[in-house]
């Protein structure tokens, strides 16, 4: 066998001065030579590591701990309990004065004795920032509900004292127009009335009229609608601040809620006068009398409206001027009566008086210019205001009210 000589032991190879391998006999038995497989030796067998683990010298041999210099602990300067000193005090503890010693409890100043409050240089209100509403919003800043305000002044109110002509009543008429009859009994308008008498719906003293134009007497004749009797309704007159996301109609089976909703208290049948768009709140009026909702909401009686809108960026000046030149929409020319900035440091809310009654006129003004309405608030409607109410919330027009209305309405 190769490497291994006869007697088993193997053979170790040499190189010869002429480069070539020959092999020599290894001796095992020496302690020099290498050990078979398996035979090797233990760690540390030529030197041990290190002494005899009961040989070593315990710790601390070469100097005692004793022996090091210590100093003792009774010789370190220490300070008696009772001298500490208090908490930000120099004097020992309990000896500072009690709290409120420079002056007794019951002879301090009152808040604001140093300085009179009317003294004291106060910030004007307008200046102060609007507290942030519930879900990070922030509201009108008060310059802003100040400058609005400003706009409604300028106009007539129904709530404010009225030093023109005294109103003089409708002559009451004995008779009158079949449609106004029906209208003034608040089941459906003139319009639809119309149609009803022409469909045969109407009858009048047991007559089917069919005729347009026919006069009832409104307190002698028998007037009945499918079959049921109608008679004059007392009119009512209320006004509401709409919330938003609300539906301006008095019946829409498409909408998840209507103004409608909020008036459910109100025994009488009433229809909102005009319209306000599901996104915009504000003034409302509500109503059963026909003829005092046609004037306030036909183009033709140029009736005021106010509105305070809130955009995404500020007004430029030349957009502004714009406005108030005129721009023409779609459907036509359309300009605002008055155009200012409510608040003099913020030129991205903004009162506008327009009296056209086109859909959504407010909101395409200012997208035709490039602008998104962020909020759109009707302040003022034909002499009404929401002054004293809530969101959602609605009131009768007093007397006085509904008589300084109709002669606003009238004129």
């Amino acid at each position: 066998m190769d490497g291994f000589s006869k007697d088993g032991r193997k053979l170790r190879p040499r190189k010869t001065a002429a480069g070539a391998v020959r092999t020599e006999k290894v001796d095992f038995s020496s302690e020099s030579s290498p050990r078979p497989y398996g035979e090797r030796r233990s760690f540390s067998d030529h030197k041990p590591y290190g002494k005899p683990y009961g040989e070593r010298k315990p710790y601390g041999e070469h100097k005692a701990y004793g022996d090091r210099p210590q100093r003792p602990y009774g010789d370190r300067p220490q300070r008696p309990y009772g001298e500490h000193r208090a908490y930000g005090e120099g004097k020992p503890y309990g000896e500072n004065r009690p709290y409120g010693e420079g002056k007794p409890y019951g002879e301090r100043r009152s808040f604001g004795e140093g300085k009179p409050y009317g003294e004291r240089p106060q910030r004007p209100y307008g200046d102060r920032p609007a507290k942030p509403r519930k879900g990070g919003k922030r509201g009108p800043s008060p310059a802003a509900n100040e400058g609005i305000k400003r706009m409604i002044n300028r106009r007539p109110r129904v709530d404010q004292p009225y030093d023109g002509p005294a109103y003089e009543p409708e002559v009451v008429k004995n008779e009158i127009r079949l449609n106004r009859f029906m209208a003034n009994s608040g089941v459906c308008s003139r319009r639809e009335a119309d149609t009803f008498i022409e469909a045969g719906c109407v009858t009048v003293n047991g007559q089917v009229v069919t005729e347009l134009g026919t006069k009832v007497n409104i307190f002698d004749d028998d007037v009945r609608f499918n079959g049921e009797r109608l008679k004059g309704e007392s009119k009512v007159y209320l006004v509401m601040n709409k919330p938003k996301g609300y539906v301006t109609s008095a019946s829409d089976p498409h909408a998840d809620k209507t103004v409608m909703d909020l008036i459910k208290n109100c025994p009488t049948r009433v229809y909102p006068v005009g319209r306000l768009d599901k996104a915009t709140t504000g003034v409302l009026m509500f109503t059963n009398d026909g003829e005092i909702a046609e004037r306030l909401t036909h183009p033709s009686y140029d009736k005021k409206k106010i509105y305070q809108v809130s955009l995404d960026r500020s007004l430029s000046q030349e957009d502004f001027d714009k406005i108030v030149q005129g721009l023409t929409l779609g459907d036509g020319f359309v300009q605002a009566d008055e155009l200012e900035y409510v608040d003099e440091h913020d030129h991205s809310k903004l009162g506008i008086e327009i009296h056209s009654g086109k859909n959504r006129i407010v909101r395409r003004i200012f997208e035709s210019l490039g602008y998104t309405v962020k909020a759109l608030d009707r302040v003022y409607f034909a002499g009404l205001t929401k002054k004293g109410l809530k969101k959602g919330a609605w009131r009768y027009l007093s007397d006085s009210e509904v008589n300084m209305l109709k002669m606003g309405a009238y004129v």
